[in-house]
Parts: C-alpha cells; sequence; structure tokens
C-alpha cells in the first residue's frame, strides 16, 4: 500500500529517469529556435567542427564525454536539418519509390534519442517513429570518425532506412552506407568506412567471421572496430536469434555421401510409420468412444511418439478430455518406475520422433526393416579392442598388423557414415517441411529464415542435413559442408563499446537485457494518445474454424473498404489463406518468401482502402504500412 502510494506521489522509476531528462529536451528545442537563422552552410559547418574537434581527443572516454556536452546542441541541428527538409518538401526515391520528407522529431523522440545515445533500450510503441529517432545518436556518435552501425532485422529494411534517413545525414555533411546481401568485399570494406552504416545482424556477423577467421591481412577484412551500434528490433536479435549461431562452412575434402542409395529404403520405412500410426489412432478413437480412456491415451501417446503431426492425433489434441488423457499417459510413462515400459513402447515403432531436440531415433525394429541380414549394421566396432587384439598377436608381422587395423578402422568410417546418412534422412523427412522450413527454386533447396520468414539462399545447413532434404526433394545433391568459422549473435554483439536498442516490447524482458547485456530499459511515451483499439484473442478449437472465422472477418472488412493485413507464420500458411479467399472472390495480394521481389510495392500499397495482404513474418517487423 504504502509502495503504491509513493509510485503515485513520485511516479515510477521510468517516469522520474525521463523526466530528470525533460531540461535537456527543452535546451533542445531553445537551440533549434536559434539555428532557424543559419544557412545551410553554417548548419553543416558545425558537423565538421565537431568532427575534428573530437577526432583529436585521442582517450574513448574522453571523447564520450565531449559527446555528452555538445548533445544539446548536435540534436537541435538534427531536428532543424529535418524541419528544412520538411518545409522544402524534399523529394527523393527510397526502394525505388518516389517520397517526400515530411518528419521532424517530436519532444518523445528527442527523448528515445537521449536514451539511445547513452546505451539504453529505448521502448517505443509501433508507428512512433524509430527510424527517425535512430538519426539523433547516429548522428552524435558518428562524430567521433569510428563509425556507427544500425542493426535491422532485414536487407530490405536496411536498405529503406539507410536511403530514407541518408537525406538528412547527406544534409548535414556525413556519409552512410548499407550492407546488403551479395556485396563483393570491396564494396563492404567502402561501406564500412562511411560514418554510418545500416545492414542486417548476420551481415555484420559473417563479416565479423570473414575477418577474422578466413582473412589473412589487414587489407583483406573489411569491419573497421566495434564503437557503437543500435539494435533496430532488440528483443528479436537479442534474445529470440540471440543463441542462433553464425556458421561459415566451406566444401568437406571428402564426401561419401549414401543419401541416394538409402532413400527409397527410408521412403518405405517412413510410410510404414505413417500406416502403423493412422492405425493406432484410429484404434484410440474406438477406445475413446467405449470409454476406455486409459488404454485410448496410451495408444495416442505412442502416435505421438512415432508421427507428432499426425492429422487424427492433432484432431484429438483439440478435445479437451482426450488431451487430458493423452497428457496423463506422458507423465506417467516418464516416472523412474516405467522407464523400461517406455522403451518398450518406442520398440513397438519403427523409430521415434522428438520435435523438440529435432531429432529422430531407429528402433531395433526400424533396424532390422533396414538391415534384416546384419544385426550389427548399426552397431559401431570397438576399434580400441580390436587394435589391442592385433597388437598382442605375437604371429602377426608388422605389416600386417597395419593392414588389419587400416580395414578394420576403414569398415567403421563406412558403418559411421551409413547411420549418419540416415540418421539425417529421417530428420529430413520427418522434422523438415517443404514450405514451412525451406523452398525449392531453380533445381535447389533454399532455406527460409524461421524468424523473419525471408528466403536465405547461399545458406546450408550442416552435417549432411542439406543433403539429406536435397535427397527427399529429388534435386541436384551438392557436396557437404564443414564449419569453418562460427560465432552466436549474442557474443558478436557483447564486442561493442557501447550498445542500445529499440523496440515496441522490450519492458518484458528488461531482466534478461540486464543480466546479459548489462541494458536497462526506458519506455518512452506516446507523442498523441493511442486511437488503435486492441482486441482480446480468439482461440478456436480447430483450424477449419479459425481460418473460417479469419475469412469472414476479412470479408467484412473488405465490404467496408477497410485496409486489411493478414499475418501468417509460414509460406503453406499463407497460401491456403489465399486459396480460400480466391474462392470467396476477395481480391489480395500475398507477401511471402516465395514473392518477395515485389515486397515494396505490395507494402506501399498495403494500406489503402479495401486492399487486403496476407504476408508471413518476412514483413513483420519494422515495415512501414500508411493508412
Amino acid at each position: 500500500m504504502v509502495s503504491w502510494i509513493l509510485k503515485k506521489i513520485l511516479g515510477s522509476k521510468n517516469q522520474r529517469e525521463l523526466r530528470r531528462l525533460s531540461p535537456i529536451v527543452r535546451r533542445i528545442n531553445e537551440l533549434d529556435e536559434q539555428f532557424k537563422g543559419l544557412s545551410d552552410g553554417e548548419l553543416r559547418a558545425k558537423s565538421a567542427a565537431w568532427k575534428e574537434e573530437v577526432s583529436k581527443i585521442p582517450a574513448l572516454e574522453e571523447q564520450w564525454r565531449k559527446l555528452d556536452e555538445i548533445l544539446p546542441e548536435a540534436f537541435a541541428v538534427v531536428k532543424n536539418a529535418a524541419r528544412r527538409l520538411k518545409e522544402r518538401q524534399h523529394t527523393f526515391t527510397v526502394c525505388d519509390q518516389p517520397m517526400v520528407w515530411d518528419m521532424v522529431h517530436f519532444d518523445v523522440q528527442l527523448l528515445g534519442g537521449i536514451v539511445l545515445h547513452r546505451g539504453r533500450i529505448a521502448e517505443m510503441a509501433t508507428g512512433e517513429g524509430k527510424t527517425l529517432v535512430a538519426t539523433l545518436p547516429l548522428y552524435l556518435n558518428a562524430l567521433t570518425g569510428r563509425g556507427a552501425h544500425l542493426v535491422t532485422v532485414n536487407d530490405y529494411l536496411a536498405r529503406r532506412d539507410a536511403e530514407w534517413m541518408g537525406q538528412l545525414y547527406d544534409f548535414l555533411g556525413l556519409t552512410v552506407g548499407c550492407i546488403q546481401h551479395d556485396q563483393e568485399p570491396d564494396v563492404r570494406r567502402e561501406q564500412y568506412a562511411m560514418d554510418i552504416t545500416y545492414g542486417t545482424n548476420s551481415e555484420f556477423g559473417f563479416d565479423y567471421l570473414r575477418d577474422n577467421g578466413m582473412a589473412t591481412t589487414r587489407e583483406q577484412q573489411v569491419q573497421r572496430g566495434y564503437h557503437y551500434a543500435i539494435v533496430d528490433e532488440v528483443d528479436s536479435i537479442l534474445i529470440d536469434e540471440a543463441r542462433t549461431p553464425l556458421i561459415i562452412s566451406g566444401p568437406a575434402t571428402i564426401s561419401t555421401h549414401q543419401y541416394d542409395k538409402w532413400k527409397p529404403l527410408i521412403e518405405q520405412l517412413v510410410r510404414k510409420q505413417n500406416m502403423l500410426c493412422n492405425r493406432l489412432a484410429s484404434e484410440a478413437i474406438e477406445k475413446f468412444e467405449h470409454g476406455d480412456v486409459e488404454t485410448g491415451g496410451r495408444l495416442t501417446f505412442k502416435v505421438k511418439l512415432g508421427q507428432p503431426r499426425n492429422k487424427q492425433l492433432l484432431r484429438m489434441m483439440e478435445d479437451p478430455d482426450k488431451r487430458r488423457a493423452i497428457d496423463k499417459a506422458e507423465l506417467s510413462f516418464y516416472q523412474d518406475t516405467r522407464r523400461e515400459e517406455l522403451f518398450a513402447l518406442k520398440e513397438e515403432l519403427f523409430f521415434t520422433i522428438d520435435e523438440k531436440s529435432n531429432e529422430a531415433d531407429l528402433s531395433e525394429q526400424g533396424r532390422s526393416f533396414l538391415n534384416p541380414d546384419d544385426p550389427n549394421a548399426f552397431v559401431l566396432p570397438d576399434l580400441i579392442n580390436e587394435f589391442t587384439e592385433i597388437d598382442l598377436d605375437p604371429e602377426l608381422p608388422q605389416e600386417e598388423k597395419d593392414k588389419k587395423k587400416a580395414e578394420r578402422q576403414q569398415h567403421c568410417d563406412a558403418q559411421a557414415e551409413r547411420i549418419h546418412n540416415i540418421s539425417q534422412l529421417l530428420r529430413a523427412y520427418c522434422l523438415f517441411e517443404k514450405d514451412v522450413q525451406y523452398v525449392i527454386e531453380d533445381n535447389k533447396v533454399v532455406i527460409v529464415d524461421e524468424f523473419t520468414g525471408r528466403k536465405m539462399p547461399g545458406r546450408r545447413w550442416s552435417d549432411g542435413l542439406h543433403q539429406a532434404v536435397e535427397a527427399k526433394e529429388g534435386v541436384q545433391i551438392d557436396r557437404e559442408t564443414q564449419t569453418l568459422a562460427t560465432i552466436t549473435i549474442q557474443n558478436y554483439f557483447r564486442l561493442y563499446q557501447k550498445l542500445a536498442g529499440m523496440t515496441g516490447t522490450a519492458e518484458t524482458e528488461a531482466a534478461e537485457f540486464h543480466d546479459i547485456y548489462k541494458l536497462d530499459v526506458n519506455v518512452i511515451p506516446t507523442n498523441r494518445p493511442v486511437r488503435r483499439t486492441d482486441y482480446n484473442d480468439r482461440i478456436y478449437k480447430t483450424r477449419r474454424e479459425k481460418y473460417n472465422a479469419v475469412i469472414k472477418e476479412i470479408r467484412e472488412a473488405h465490404a467496408k473498404t477497410q485496409p486489411v493485413l493478414v499475418g501468417s507464420v509460414s509460406v503453406e500458411a499463407s497460401e491456403l489463406l489465399s486459396r480460400m479467399l480466391k474462392r470467396e472472390k476477395i481480391p489480395h495480394n500475398v507477401l511471402n518468401a516465395k514473392f518477395h521481389m515485389q515486397e515494396a510495392e505490395i507494402v506501399a500499397r498495403a494500406g489503402q482502402p479495401g486492399t487486403v495482404t496476407i504476408s508471413t513474418n518476412m514483413a513483420g517487423r519494422g515495415t512501414d504500412i500508411k493508412l
């Protein structure tokens, strides 16, 4: 009660911090008024003067102290430049779309800029202009001449923001670069040499790996240091994708894969397992209908082990009573006392699938199906014992011993290769779905990024998994790859001497940001009260009901000429919705990994009256749709 009263009187910690910054905001606005009398040349000259002054300071801490000193003046210069561009109705093109500059920094955006300069996370609501906010601290920190980086979630946003905000930097006499996926090293070096550089987290990370793992001289390196970075959509990059390793791989020296040889047998095995699971699911439904809930739960749990995406199983999981029975059976089998029973249950299947760890494991029945004549086909020989026996045999000459050892080693390698190939083929068939994890393009398997929904041409899964997927789809099987260098996103961003971030949703992960990255979160208020109405989530029992409700809502909104944006989690789901809308004769656009070339055009039109746009998460973050 006491804390509630104190909070009411004094405000929350966040409100108190923002109140302490308001005198700086007032000072920026006063200086902005004063600068109105300056010519363009005089305003631009301030950048050059500050750059020269800061570059003479050798120590980094001293440079930062100087930046804190000139912050109000520097922010006022940026705001004044933005006002001049707006008054002149400055026209330019962004991603081949014509645009007119119509933005001047609001007070809340100035607050956000101060927070970012201080190496914190600014949480700003959707549509509050995070892109414009970043211009303030980027301009200020670029004055050191050490480079300032802005990290976005995809190539399109990096290019869009660099071209858009580049108008402001260019007006103030600073250079701006943009890192894109298919650039050559010389072009990349030029982009990093600019005062401000835009790019995606993976491009920055891969350039670091190439510089430190593959470049042999300083001249071959493209990056020039890790001074200051602002991470856009910071929760997505530093939390969701933090543990995803960036891996640079090269072709393996020896490729002895047998995916095409084992593919027909694995196909038969998967077909037999599917038939077995369908039969078990039908039996489970019968048991549930006759009131034998315990046996029904046991059979359904068995199906879950062997085929987690079985359609009958997914339908049963939608029934609360059946789901309870399945969960109860699962919990009872995972008790220590019933470990042997669980093992016996798994042995009744051909293989088991664990979606969490992304693994598929053959049972004894599956092994004997693949190699009925060789019971030891899936057992790796004990080389140490075998080598010892050979060495202790007094009758064998040394040459014969070496020959026998080489034979045993060769046999062991062939055995290991076969086991590995079969394991990866099983994973490819059971855990990797076309149009979800990957798409087929020009007779090649192209990975789809699970976080951004974008295609990643040139990227390959390691350990032979990519070859297994290629064998499954019947496309050309390329050579296996081996890891040459790797780093996680988390470890890469820890290299920066000063790190800041922007997002619409950071407060929920504030503790994690503080513990891992030593980043504190400030929630920036909106410029005007939010007019958007957020409705509660609606949960449906089945996919059919959910999709029918979505189509009904789209039809009603389209009839009122309201623009509609439908988000989906995969290429497959977006195409299903598209087919349903075609049946209803509702015109619409689809934005997914297959139609990324028309992205800018589709996004530009998405806010027009009566437009219906179906999108995967590739357009989910940072995309600006004007209503």
